[in-house]
């Protein structure tokens, strides 16, 4: 089945019970049962809901592994990922990741116990030296949050395999239609599925699709322990969303290909990070492990430019925390989403102060590409 079909009738497309082609909205929190210790399907809405299970089914289905689960928000999947591993376990991290992750891990993971190591996965080499005798996982962004910065998984796979690790690969900024990790040997897929999975700015959601059944029975476990499930209204919500992936996907991606293009032109703009540029150390890499440049970009703009009068210029572009979305979303990582980064150590992975990463929406280009040249042109300080 071709993956633009799968999106409509993978998983569960239909209502087993009443035929309906959209799954219900099942709200409820409990299912009578039949029989006293029997085994019903549904029992609790916490162990599994129908609503859930259909979106649970569908993305399994489309990055081609065992099981899905989707979490209530894409921090509780990261969280229930790392629950997998017990303290004094190490796992190594990569150095761009996403400032609630690493909020995550500096905040709340260590502190039990968890020992992380950072590392720019791009580096094979620095990946090696890294990994110790307690060394347990792999954990990675590709495209990162917000450099853009492109991983090899099949490479890390095989080093993560030889070692005996799992391999972890957070697959938001790609999303499954440009990208499918498991088919390139990682163990476990994340997903903010706020973003281009459900591409509406109406949902928070979290999913993980494992590979292996024996680990897919640890992460429903870890889902009913821990209890941070997704509802069955955002359930509903988020396969609905998913359905339009290919046609929203394919619109972001040509719209940010001629944003790019404008920017490139632009002397105000210093530096430009995107997976399609042809000049950028990962492009070859891009093109052998993504079907696609995808709908992100970050770029720098000259420092005699104010940022902040460039973004509060802008009319149409929103200045939002968040990504994937119908419309397009820009925002400043250092104040930001990367905020609680120590600056000295943000600055040292990259991200300076003047970076500005931008969401391309499915907008008129004509529109998106005014919209950045009037909010440039009154940005001098």
């Amino acid at each position: 089945m071709d993956f633009k079909t799968q999106l409509i009738h993978g998983g569960i497309n239909q209502d087993q019970a009443t035929g309906a082609v959209s799954v219900p909205i099942y709200q409820t929190s409990t299912f009578a049962q039949k029989e006293l210790g029997g085994h019903p399907s549904f029992e609790y809405s916490r162990t599994g809901n129908p609503t859930r299970l259909a979106v649970e089914n569908l993305i399994a289905d489309l990055e081609n592994g065992t099981a899905g689960f989707a979490f209530a928000s894409g921090s509780a999947a990261i969280h229930t990922a790392f629950s997998l591993f017990s303290a004094g376990d190490h796992i190594i991290v990569g150095n761009d990741v996403y400032g609630g992750t690493f909020r995550l891990i500096n905040t709340i993971l260590t502190r039990l116990g968890l020992e992380f190591t950072a590392v720019d996965t791009r580096n094979l080499t620095a990946v090696a030296k890294s990994i110790k005798a307690n060394t347990k996982a792999i954990y990675l962004e590709t495209p990162t949050n917000p450099l853009m910065h492109i991983s090899d998984i099949a490479a890390l796979s095989q080093l993560a395999k030889h070692n005996q690790l799992l391999m972890i690969v957070d697959n938001t900024f790609a999303s499954p239609y440009f990208q499918q990790p498991l088919n390139l040997g990682a163990d476990l897929v994340l997903h903010s599925a706020s973003k281009y999975l459900g591409g509406h700015s109406d949902l928070i959601a979290g999913l993980i699709v494992v590979k292996d059944a024996k680990l897919a029975e640890q992460i429903g476990y870890l889902q009913n322990a821990i209890g941070g499930i997704l509802g069955p209204q955002d359930s509903w919500l988020l396969q609905r969303g998913i359905k339009t992936l290919a046609v929203r996907m394919e619109a972001h991606q040509q719209n940010a290909l001629k944003i790019f293009e404008f920017l490139q032109k632009d002397s105000r703009i210093t530096k430009i990070y995107y997976p399609g540029d042809p000049q950028a150390a990962d492009y070859q890499l891009v093109k052998k492990q993504m079907t696609g440049f995808g709908g992100m970009l970050s770029f720098e703009i000259d420092r005699k430019l104010s940022v902040k009068k460039f973004i509060e210029k802008l009319r149409l572009i929103t200045l939002a925390e968040s990504l994937g979305s119908v419309e397009s979303l820009i925002e400043v990582p250092a104040i930001m989403t990367h905020g609680s980064i120590p600056e000295q150590l943000r600055l040292a992975h990259g991200i300076s102060n003047e970076l500005i990463r931008l969401s391309v929406g499915i907008e008129a280009v004509e529109d998106l590409l005014a919209d950045l040249k009037q909010a440039l042109d009154q940005a001098k300080n």
